[in-house]
């Protein structure tokens, strides 16, 4: 079962881990597939918006961590979507683990969830094989074309993927909307996080979908702007904003 976010988009979560439907046309894009174990009712979701699963085309993965990348080889073996991550992840998501170290976002309660919920580089999950990597500034020709903004820090290879012609954002990880807009719980480089949640805040959406949280519904990029506009801009951060974003 999902949850309408728009017209368009509908948000699916278990253990608290999003993954989003994309509707256009005959085709239905997945952005990211969750935790593993819920390739089922993935399906059925679909099948609750009147579709065949076949109607599944793409699985657009924002990063390779297993609450992202966990059901994708499973939905791959009914439906036949293809699979697209960052080539930063790759190896990862291919080889179902070895995952980076990371760190607890600033803050006593990102420290405890990390902790409890966190992955470690010993996990491991069912790996899937990749169609096609993705890089930053890319519009890829899938439902009217989703930009890739590649906004590195919770993971090397997180990327965000902004639909335009549905004024959505999916912020994956680079973000977080649990209590409050803020934070991922971890990062593998803090620093360079807040450079990419300083890069996200100069884009325009009216929606934005998180990995992990509620999403948020109307001037959405209004509150990124809050939040993050006050981010110092630098070398590293002017590198990360070379894309043609706005």
């Amino acid at each position: 079962m999902s949850t309408p976010v728009t017209d368009h988009v509908h948000m699916i979560s278990h253990g608290g881990a999003n993954a989003f439907l994309l509707e256009d046309g005959d085709s239905v894009t997945l952005i990211d597939s969750g935790i593993p174990g819920h390739a089922t009712a993935i399906l059925n979701a679909i099948v609750d918006l009147g579709r065949p699963v076949s109607h599944l085309k793409h699985i657009v993965l924002t990063h390779a961590h297993p609450d992202r990348i966990g059901n994708a080889a499973a939905l791959v073996r009914q439906t036949g979507a293809k699979v697209l991550i960052h080539a930063a992840d790759r190896a990862i998501a291919e080889r179902g683990g070895k995952f980076r170290p990371m760190r607890a976002a600033p803050g006593l309660l990102p420290s405890t969830l990390f902790r409890m919920f966190g992955p470690k580089p010993s996990t491991t999950v069912e790996p899937v094989a990749i169609d096609a990597t993705i890089a930053d500034g890319e519009v890829l020709r899938i439902a009217g074309g989703l930009q890739v903004v590649h906004v590195p820090g919770h993971c090397a290879g997180q990327v965000a993927l902004l639909w335009r012609p549905r004024g959505v954002l999916f912020a994956g990880d680079a973000c977080a909307n649990v209590f409050g807009l803020g934070d991922p719980i971890a990062f593998e480089d803090l620093e360079t996080g807040r450079r990419s949640q300083w890069r996200l805040a100069r884009l325009s959406f009216e929606t934005a979908c998180f990995g992990r949280g509620r999403p948020i519904v109307g001037n959405a990029s209004a509150r990124f702007r809050r939040k993050w506009w006050h981010v110092e801009r630098s070398p590293a951060a002017s590198r990360l904003g070379r894309g043609k974003l706005a």
